[in-house]
């Protein structure tokens, strides 16, 4: 059973915001959700380890420390994380809202807004905020509004030959059978299979499970589990081999990931 975040049944603010930019951080258990909601304003959010999933009506946006995720004024949206995270939300009043995105998407973030992101944390605005913390946080939606959109980091597909192959992908991220093997228990052809991905994943199935991969072994990394522990869990048979996976699809190797995001334990 997940855990329901308290601080959204007594929600810090209801009718208006503190400040037309407004920014706070909160650490999650495991198996935690924010139940379903809307607000009057826009919000950002950014997971600091962990990862955030957001699911609105028609879209699941999962996110890793690379990206974050946009909601403009007024979508219903549910928000939980698997595993325990901490994350931020920069929340914006609807008149600066204009600027950002006018649908809901993951954001792609530069280096220079997760430094920004990482200031913001280690010294949160105050309230009421002094007119230096105005001015960073103004930068950082200046530097937002030039995000490029990404879809979601780990795509779902409600197919019926490709959503159940998905479902058992994710309930065990370490699945070594291959895609030939996956098609004949899902009764249908790896060409159907491959098809099928692209259209609703916009990428191969085996990027995706590359993806899976990698989200499982954040959430590993973060629980102390030593690489080696993490490539055979996650089905490599070597360390090496994990490694070259980690580095293609995060640009740092799970050490580098650890020192770089993971607070010192």
């Amino acid at each position: 059973m997940r855990h329901t975040a308290q601080h959204l049944r007594i929600p810090p603010f209801t009718e208006s915001l503190p400040a037309p930019i407004f920014f706070r951080t909160e650490c999650m258990p495991a198996q935690a959700t924010y139940p379903r909601h809307s607000h009057a304003w826009g919000e950002f959010v950014y997971s600091y380890s962990g990862v955030m999933e957001i699911e609105l009506g028609d879209h699941h946006y999962l996110a890793p420390p690379q990206y974050g995720i946009w909601l403009p004024p007024n979508v219903e949206h549910v928000g939980f994380n698997r595993h325990a995270a901490c994350h931020c939300s920069l929340y914006l009043s609807a008149e600066l809202c204009g600027a950002l995105p006018s649908h809901h998407c993951a954001l792609t973030l530069s280096p220079l807004i997760l430094a920004l992101l990482n200031d913001l944390r280690r010294d949160p605005p105050s309230q009421p905020q002094t007119e230096e913390q105005q001015r960073l946080l103004q930068v950082l939606v200046d530097k937002l509004a030039r995000a490029s959109c990404a879809g979601s980091y780990l795509p779902s597909s409600d197919d019926l030959l490709l959503g159940p192959v998905l479902r058992a992908l994710k309930a065990a991220p370490g699945d070594p059978r291959s895609l030939p093997q996956l098609a004949r228990a899902a009764n249908t052809t790896e060409r159907t299979l491959m098809r099928r991905a692209q259209r609703d994943l916009g990428m191969s199935l085996i990027e995706w499970r590359q993806r899976l991969k990698v989200v499982e072994a954040l959430a590993l990394l973060e629980q102390g589990q030593t690489v080696e522990t993490i490539g055979l869990d996650l089905g490599y048979s070597s360390a090496s081999a994990f490694i070259s996976m980690f580095r293609k699809m995060m640009g740092a190797t799970p050490d580098e990931y650890r020192k770089s995001y993971l607070p010192p334990s």
